[in-house]
C-alpha cells in the first residue's frame, strides 16, 4: 500500500501519496463541489485534475481486463503505447469518450497520480519500482 502520512481525502484534508516509483510526493482529494466532480491532484505548484468517475471507471476496466497492465505514464500531447493505462485514460473508446483530465495542457500523467489513489483506496495492486510499473484490480 501506499505510503500515506495523512489526510482523509478532502480538500482541506488532502491524501499525501507518493507516485508508484516513490520518487515524489503529492496530494490528492475528492471535490465534489466541481462541475464535473473532480479528483484534484497537487504537485508542488500544479494543480491537476481529473474527472471523479476516473475512480470507478478505471476500477471497472481493470476488473475486466483481469491482469496485470502497464501504467505508460506520459504528459498530454505525447504519444502513449497501446494496452497501457494511460492509453486508456483518454482512448475515445472509454466510457467518457477521451480524457479524464479537466485541464487542457494537464490532463496527462494520469496512471502516475491515479494509480496511487487507486491503490489507497484498495482497489487495485500497484508496483512500486524504479520503472516500467503496472496494476491490477484487487
Amino acid at each position: 500500500m501506499t505510503d500515506v502520512t495523512y489526510g482523509s481525502g478532502t480538500p482541506g484534508d488532502p491524501w499525501i501519496l507518493k507516485t508508484p516509483p516513490l520518487s515524489s510526493e503529492f496530494h490528492a482529494w475528492k471535490d465534489d463541489t466541481r462541475d464535473p466532480p473532480a479528483l484534484v491532484v497537487q504537485v508542488g505548484k500544479t494543480q491537476l485534475s481529473y474527472q471523479l468517475r476516473c475512480i470507478a471507471d478505471a476500477h471497472a476496466m481493470l476488473k475486466t481486463h483481469g491482469d496485470w497492465m502497464p501504467l505508460g505514464n506520459a504528459d498530454e500531447g505525447k504519444p502513449v503505447k497501446d494496452g497501457t493505462f494511460e492509453h486508456w485514460a483518454r482512448a475515445d473508446d472509454n466510457p467518457v469518450g477521451g480524457y479524464y483530465g479537466l485541464r487542457k495542457g494537464y490532463r496527462g500523467r494520469f496512471a502516475n497520480y491515479v494509480a496511487p489513489v487507486l491503490e489507497l483506496l484498495g482497489l487495485v495492486e500497484l508496483e512500486h519500482n524504479a520503472r516500467n510499473n503496472r496494476l491490477r484490480a484487487l
